[in-house]
């Protein structure tokens, strides 16, 4: 080692009169620093350093070769002193504060992740979504706002505060494709996905592992720990293997496994969720709708009817199809009453051929080319009849309001001036297509005919007989592409959930001497698995000692 003395000297710097500072100043001598203490008006400053002696500074000893230290004279400027203070003594570079806004944007996705997958926050959203789907099961959907603004009117406010302006302004009038709703679904369904990929795909990764416990003592600290006292690992993965389990074996150590499915189950009731969410919101944003009451004999253009309900609906060249009505018509109970009603329906190509026929009714709907028609309704749409032998002629039917669900639909006959301000004449009304009741110019009942029946009836001296009576079919049309994902959907949730009941049972066990400790574990049904392996204990074979059977 060898001792350097340094003596420095400064003059008074006037513009830093009597303030006194701590400047770390590092000076580099063979690894050593030098802190100097300064002061701004005279600096005399005496520096013992010990210098570890190397090779090349005897050389230079040897040689007498001086050694010089230069230090600057003058204190640093006040920023520059706070500067290396706040940023120890370091000034931050640009590259430097790039790498750490890097550093926080690879850090901004887990701290999503872990938001999202929060497990209230989840909660939180399913019932967001039950609750908007309730309320679209109370509010009337599709209707024109004229039927808002008298059904929620602002004088008279459902609960004090709702009004027309809340569904329209929030879109309540088409709820399941309003923004609020499918913002709740996609943050489900992020949530879903987050979960998926921060727990549930670890938690399989972890369990698909196979790893054995070395030491007795770990084994002893599971859930089910057992010894038992003169036995074989070998003849314990046999009987774990007739069980069931997938056994390995490595030297005295055995580990074994079953019921692997149930720790993927989770996953797959996530993603069978994730299908029922997808084929919603393309069922109520990717979908046609459309109703329509066509009386017997007359067709329609199907893209005439149906209407789009979301901003992914596509039409498609099936919407160009002709539907005519051949016939329609109902059956009843001996009780008179309509069980059932039915539509024979044509489908007709841009060429005019004939693509499909199909008799169809409730819940026995026609499909083709993407979309279906379904039977829902009926009503009375004309009387064809002949007047004193003259015609046939085609009364329209009206409906008239009675209180309750019954349907009933009426025509009338003028008879003398029909320009007269005091018209009379011949009321016929119907309640199905089974018969037709008549009443006179006083409204007193005149009898009771059967369409088709041709029997004249005779009222105030005109002669009536009813030919037909011409029904009315009320269909709807929709197209739905999310219906199979839907059913997929559920299906598979249906499915997964039922998996995931299976239980993950795990078993370890280890050669001890003429011992093997047996422990065990798993994610549910403890108790059957406490059972299980009792069972499967006491049936593996004890060891018997070969001298001990020879004295027996």
């Amino acid at each position: 080692m060898e001792t350097l003395n340094i003596s420095l000297s400064t003059t008074s710097l006037n513009s830093y009169k009597r303030q006194i500072h701590l400047i770390k100043s590092p000076l580099t001598l063979s690894n050593s620093q030098i802190y100097c203490l300064c002061s701004k008006r005279s600096l005399s400053v005496s520096i013992t350093c010990k210098l570890k002696a190397t090779k090349q500074s005897v050389e230079r000893e040897s040689k007498s070769v001086a050694k010089k230290i230069i230090i600057s004279e003058g204190a640093p400027s006040l920023s520059e002193d706070s500067g290396a203070a706040g940023n120890g003594g370091v000034t931050a570079s640009p590259e430097r504060n790039a790498a750490g806004g890097l550093k926080l944007l690879k850090k901004l996705p887990r701290r999503v992740l872990a938001v999202l997958s929060n497990l209230p926050l989840a909660i939180g959203e399913m019932a967001s979504i039950a609750a908007l789907m309730a309320l679209g099961t109370v509010i009337e959907q599709g209707e024109a706002p004229d039927f808002y603004f008298q059904k929620y009117p602002e004088d008279n406010p459902v609960l004090g505060f709702f009004t027309w302006r809340w569904i329209l302004t929030l879109g309540f009038n088409h709820m399941f494709s309003s923004p609020l709703f499918l913002t709740t679904v996609v943050l489900l369904a992020a949530s879903l996905m987050a979960c998926t990929y921060t727990t549930q795909i670890p938690l399989v990764k972890v369990a698909r592992r196979w790893s054995f416990l070395p030491s007795a003592e770990a084994i002893s600290k599971q859930e089910f720990a057992e010894t038992l006292p003169r036995a074989s690992v070998q003849d314990l993965g046999v009987i774990l293997m007739g069980a069931g389990y997938e056994v390995f074996l490595k030297g005295p150590s055995l580990y074994a496994f079953k019921g692997l499915a149930g720790r993927f189950a989770p996953i797959g009731v996530h993603l069978a969720m994730l299908l029922v969410m997808v084929g919603g919101t393309m069922s109520a944003t990717g979908s046609f709708r459309g109703s329509v009451n066509v009386p017997q004999g007359l067709n329609f253009i199907v893209g005439d009817v149906v209407g789009p309900s979301g901003f992914l609906s596509i039409p498609s060249e099936a919407f160009n199809t002709e539907v005519h009505v051949n016939r329609f018509f109902m059956d009843y109970y001996d009780s008179g009453e309509v069980r059932q009603f039915h539509s024979d329906l044509s489908l007709f190509d841009l060429e005019g051929k004939e693509v499909m026929r199909k008799t169809i009714s409730v819940n026995d709907p026609l499909r083709y080319g993407g979309f279906t028609i379904y039977q829902t309704d009926w009503s009375l749409s004309a009387l064809q009849i002949l007047k004193d032998d003259e015609g046939p002629f085609n009364l329209a039917m009206a409906p008239l309001k009675l209180n309750g669900d019954k349907k009933l639909y009426g025509t009338f006959i003028p008879v003398g001036d029909p320009d007269s301000p005091n018209v009379k004449g011949i009321s016929m009304l119907a309640r199905d297509l089974q018969s037709i009741v008549l009443y006179d110019q006083e409204g007193k009942f005149a009898g009771i005919r059967r369409p088709n029946s041709k029997l004249p009836i005779d009222i105030d001296g005109t002669k009536i007989v009813i030919l037909d009576a011409i029904g009315s079919t009320g269909l709807e049309l929709k197209t739905d592409p999310g219906v199979p994902i839907v059913y997929a959907g559920f299906g598979a949730l249906m499915l997964t959930t039922c998996i995931s009941f299976l239980s993950h049972a795990q078993i370890w066990a280890v050669q001890d001497g003429t011992a093997v400790v047996v422990g065990g574990k798993t994610n549910r049904a403890k108790v059957e698995f406490l059972e299980e392996m009792n069972r499967l204990l006491d049936q593996v074979p004890e060891i018997v000692d070969s001298s001990s059977a020879r004295q027996s």
